[in-house]
């Protein structure tokens, strides 16, 4: 029987990608700069197959981080108990190097919703989804890291910024973030707001995980910039100088580069996680 228990405690601080099963057997030949690997959680809740198959041949050479999306943290309900089971059974079997999911909400009574919304930074927010963190946690026995939405309008009910908001979230719970970067610069071209501020007020001592990815870029009714974060393309230059202001601030932090829709093949991924490899290795030079 294969042995599936990892080795791996921590990620290390270097690139890392999303992982797509037409990319396995690249990345067992050769996976070049890529260090680690994330999957998202809820494609592998099941308890055979292909992919669980995969998972353990890539465990026992990467540490794998596993990212939640429908845990709808900031939703108003209860947390689903059904969808927590099958999550820790995911994170007992595969005992990943890192855990996240996002600061948003995507169900409604017994509605799921095909999308990651965001919620207003109140007081009212902050003890909900505090709640939610800290049942997360006790529930899987490890802490778990948040991120950062992107967004697109703000609410008139929020009484307090972003980055305000998760430092208070992680005071709450003792959570660390996930800071995604390219999200960072989407919110901020959206609301018209400096990105560089946003991380510079960052409460970057907690970030456990940096997220790199690509955006569409659009119009609103008014004309206006719009950036969609679709995570289809490469990562565009600001952004890139962006994560390089960000890890002056951090230093080295394990970084993703995330590509979930039209998915290049291995050499496309590849590079855009050499370039990432390259950021990281000025710092130390």
């Amino acid at each position: 029987m294969l042995d599936t228990s990892p080795c791996f405690d921590a990620l290390p601080a270097k690139p890392g990608v999303g992982y797509k099963p037409q990319h396995f057997s690249d990345i067992m030949k050769d996976p070049g700069p890529v260090c680690w690997l994330e999957i998202h959680a809820e494609n592998y809740m099941g308890d055979g197959g292909r992919p669980i198959a995969q998972l353990k041949h890539l465990a026992q050479r990467f540490p794998i981080s596993v990212h939640g999306v429908g845990l709808s943290i900031g939703g108003e309900a209860q947390l689903d108990p059904d969808h927590l089971a099958r999550l820790k059974h995911l994170i007992d079997w595969l005992n990943p190097a890192s855990f996240s999911e996002h600061l948003a909400w995507s169900t409604h009574d017994t509605h799921f919703l095909n999308d990651l919304l965001p919620v207003p930074y109140n007081e009212t927010s902050l003890a909900r989804v505090a709640d939610h963190i800290k049942h997360v946690q006790d529930f899987l026995g490890r802490q778990m890291l948040l991120e950062n939405p992107s967004n697109y309008l703000a609410f008139e009910a929020s009484t307090m910024a972003e980055v305000d908001f998760l430092a208070q979230i992680v005071a709450r719970t003792e959570c660390g973030l996930l800071l995604d970067v390219n999200n960072v610069f989407v919110s901020a071209t959206n609301q018209h707001t400096d990105p560089v501020s946003y991380i510079n007020s960052f409460p970057v001592e907690y970030v456990g995980e940096i997220h790199l990815g690509g955006h569409d870029e659009d119009k609103d009714d008014h004309g206006a910039p719009l950036l969609i974060d679709s995570h289809g393309c490469e990562v565009v230059d600001p952004v890139w100088a962006l994560y390089a202001h960000t890890i002056s601030r951090t230093g080295p932090v394990p970084t993703l580069i995330e590509w979930d829709t039209d998915v290049p093949e291995w050499p496309i991924l590849a590079a855009e996680a050499d370039r990432a490899d390259a950021a990281l290795a000025a710092l130390v030079q």
